[in-house]
């Protein structure tokens, strides 16, 4: 998982590599139609007619796949979970807070975050292997506040268990392990231990084997590569050995590369080499 700045991004910029940017006009006009929705939306709410409520979300979700592809654009065709590209399946654009019921921990459920069914800053990219398992998933911690009706909405003050890509704070909870696990980051308290362990679970980032097995390879390559670095360093600072230092280089380029935020895993291969806790290292970081 890494930080997708959704709060300060347009599908109008023109700085997203691989994103033919939209015009103002055709921005403009994907709002209105999000605005017409919800106004449909909140009047069968307020008729009590909730299933044809839900019929038109459902009806709808063309309007949201058509930000599909610069949703993709923001994270480098990555899922924003997993961090994963093709090993997890196909995109969904998910729902952070689900749009028609919400379960909670103990299995019941309560009415979903209908009116931001079209609202692009509840949208996520999440490889449908995790996407279908956690469906309406959406607990709270237990006293947090709720939202119920967009007329005392109050997501900004929910405590949700489910970690948030567009949240830096959650994504730093997450680390991960030379077995290609996605563990807690050491040092987290005990609340914050049991988000990472529900989402890892209700997301199936460590049960889907291709994504675990994928993440120790990439653990491996940089260790590999970490290595090399130790070794040619000591090689060249040892006296002048141009083929030593060519290949110092060519180390630290490749931890470079593999950390970049437009890598696949760079998060893995980021934990791996601040592990080390060494500061040179540490300025490689892409």
């Amino acid at each position: 998982m890494i930080f997708i700045d959704l709060a300060n991004k347009r599908p109008t910029d023109s700085d997203i590599p691989g994103w033919q940017p939209w015009t103002s006009e055709q921005w403009q006009a994907w709002q209105a139609q999000s605005a017409q929705l919800l106004a449909e939306l909140a009047a069968l709410d307020a008729a009590g007619k909730r299933e044809e409520r839900n019929a038109l979300i459902d009806a709808n979700s063309a309007h949201w796949r058509a930000l599909k592809e610069w949703l993709l654009a923001l994270s480098a065709g990555k899922c924003w979970f997993s961090e994963a590209r093709d090993l997890y399946s196909h995109y969904d654009v998910e729902h952070f807070r689900p749009k028609k019921v919400a379960k909670n921990s103990d299995g019941s459920q309560r009415d979903g975050y209908w009116w931001l069914a079209f609202d692009y800053m509840n949208f996520r990219v999440c490889g449908n292997v995790g996407n279908r398992k956690k469906g309406g998933w959406f607990p709270l911690k237990e006293g947090s506040l709720c939202s119920m009706t967009p007329e005392q909405a109050c997501e900004e003050s929910e405590t949700p268990y489910l970690l948030d890509p567009i949240d830096e704070v959650d994504v730093s909870l997450l680390a991960f392990d030379e077995e290609g696990r996605a563990v807690p980051m050491p040092g987290s308290s005990d609340w914050e231990q049991a988000r990472v362990e529900q989402t890892v679970q209700r997301l199936k980032l460590n049960e889907h084997n291709a994504l675990a097995e994928a993440r120790r390879k990439v653990w491996q390559r940089v260790t590999r590569l970490i290595e090399d670095f130790y070794r040619e360093k000591s090689r060249y600072d040892a006296g002048n050995n141009p083929v030593a230092k060519e290949n110092f280089k060519s180390a630290c380029a490749n931890l470079r590369n593999m950390t970049q935020p437009t890598a696949e895993l760079s998060a893995v291969a980021r934990c791996c080499l601040l592990m080390r806790n060494d500061r040179q290292l540490s300025r490689l970081l892409g």
